[in-house]
Order: C-alpha cells, then sequence, then structure tokens
C-alpha cells in the first residue's frame, strides 16, 4: 500500500465532504441535538439535587448526586444512538456515488489498489467523527467546573464512542458499495446498525450460552462497559474485528463489481 496514494484519496475525499457541505450539516445538527439534550440531563440533575438536599437518604437511594450515573452516562448512550442516525448519512455516498457517476471505474484504472480507496475514504470518514465528537468536549468541561465528575468514565467513554461510531462508518461502507443508491445504502446501513442494536434486548430470551454470544455481538453493549470507566480490551477487540470484517467486505464487494463489469 502506498501512503502517498491513500493521502490522495484521504485527503480528495475530505474536501468533498466540506466542499459540499455535507460535513458541516451533519455536525451542526449532531451539536445542535446533542446540546439540547444535554442541556435537559443538567435541567434534570439540578432537580434532583434540590430534591435530594430535602431528602438525603432518597439521594442516598438512587445516587442522585452522581454525576457521571445521571449525566455523563445518560449522555453517552444518546450521543450512541445518534450516531447510529448520522453515521449512514456520511458514507452512503462514498461509494454508492462513484458507481452511479461512472467515477468508480476511472479511480481504479489508475494506479491504485482497492486498499488504498478504501481506508482513504473511511480515514476521512473518521476525521469528521472525531469533530463531531471534539464538539461535545464542551459538556463534560462545563460539568467538571461544577459537578467534578470521575474522568476515567469521561475518557473511556469517548474512546468507546470514537470506536462504535468508527464501526458504524466501517459498516456504511459496506453499504456503500453493494449499491448505486445513496437512499438504499443508507437505509440498509440503519437496518443493519439496528440488528446488531437490538441484539443486546433478545439476550434475555435465550438460553444462559446463546445469551452471552448475543450480548458479545451487540454492538452497543461494549460501549457500555466503557462508560463506565471499565478498559476491557474485549471491547476494543470486538470493535477491530467488526470495523476489519467489514472493510474486508467491502473490498470484496468492490472486486466482485469489478468482475461482473
Amino acid at each position: 500500500m502506498n501512503p502517498r496514494n491513500l493521502g490522495l484519496i484521504y485527503r480528495r475525499e475530505l474536501k468533498s465532504f466540506y466542499t459540499s457541505f455535507i460535513a458541516y450539516a451533519v455536525i451542526a445538527v449532531f451539536l445542535a441535538i446533542t446540546g439540547y439534550l444535554f442541556y435537559n440531563l443538567l435541567a434534570t440533575f439540578s432537580v434532583l439535587s434540590f430534591q435530594a438536599q430535602a431528602n438525603p437518604m432518597l439521594a442516598k437511594q438512587y445516587n442522585l448526586l452522581n454525576v457521571n450515573e445521571t449525566v455523563v452516562r445518560p449522555l453517552f448512550g444518546n450521543i450512541s444512538m445518534i450516531l447510529l442516525l448520522m453515521m449512514p448519512l456520511l458514507t452512503m455516498k462514498l461509494l454508492a456515488d462513484e458507481k452511479k457517476s461512472g467515477t468508480m471505474e476511472l479511480l481504479l484504472t489508475f494506479p491504485l489498489r482497492d486498499t488504498e480507496v478504501v481506508l482513504g475514504k473511511y480515514l476521512a470518514c473518521l476525521t469528521v467523527l472525531a469533530t463531531m465528537l471534539a464538539g461535545t468536549v464542551t459538556y463534560p468541561a462545563l460539568l467538571y467546573l461544577w459537578g467534578r465528575p470521575e474522568l476515567m468514565p469521561i475518557a473511556t467513554g469517548y474512546l468507546g464512542l470514537f470506536l462504535l461510531g468508527a464501526a458504524f462508518i466501517a459498516l456504511g461502507i459496506f453499504t456503500s458499495s453493494v449499491t448505486e443508491n445513496q437512499v438504499i445504502a443508507a437505509s440498509l446501513a440503519v437496518g443493519m446498525l439496528f440488528f446488531f442494536w437490538l441484539m443486546s434486548y433478545s439476550a434475555v430470551f435465550a438460553s444462559p450460552d446463546l445469551g452471552r454470544i448475543i450480548s458479545y455481538l451487540a454492538v452497543n453493549d461494549h460501549l457500555q462497559s466503557l462508560a463506565k470507566g471499565v478498559l476491557d480490551t474485549e471491547d476494543i477487540i470486538y470493535y477491530g474485528i467488526f470495523i476489519l470484517l467489514f472493510l474486508f467486505l467491502t473490498l470484496r464487494a468492490i472486486e466482485s463489481g469489478r468482475w461482473r463489469g
């Protein structure tokens, strides 16, 4: 793999995100929604704090004054759901638009490897994802000024969100590689992501052994561990395998398309 070719694809794709205003729109909507949710969580925490002053036993019983449990963890859960809906908007055009416009065939005639094309586009999406998450760092920063939350769960939670978003992007690139229609690519991505998301709710209806397997495959269960401040290599390995699997499937889809035609 040639790093220069990879850089060319990366810069080309990143430029297309910002010149077409897709990145600006996605980031603006993402920050608007997460900001509103953070405000609601903070307002709820404020109300619970006043109630806790009147009834200390209630605060102890329900852990009302723990800002991590009341604000940070629910915020990370909300952000993860928003990422599930927003990431397909970034990935839907990556390969589907290239195929529809005919530039995919032209791109592959250049001295570029499929791996360089896919990774360049993937890294460009990761850059937009990192920008989106960086915009939310102001939320825990504000909490730290007044609430003194634990820093370790925040750090591991952001790592979990980045890995989760990276997994969503990998799946989104795959769905974009199997169709020329951007809407279909986004719909497939959302459907498949919801499938991996909802698996955790099905684990309780299965046998204990099968339930553990289903829970491991559920994409959101691993984020919950990281949001608690538990840095488990099992969670990181899971996201790594998930990303590599769908990037591999993307490469196979491109190769199959070349053979067909």
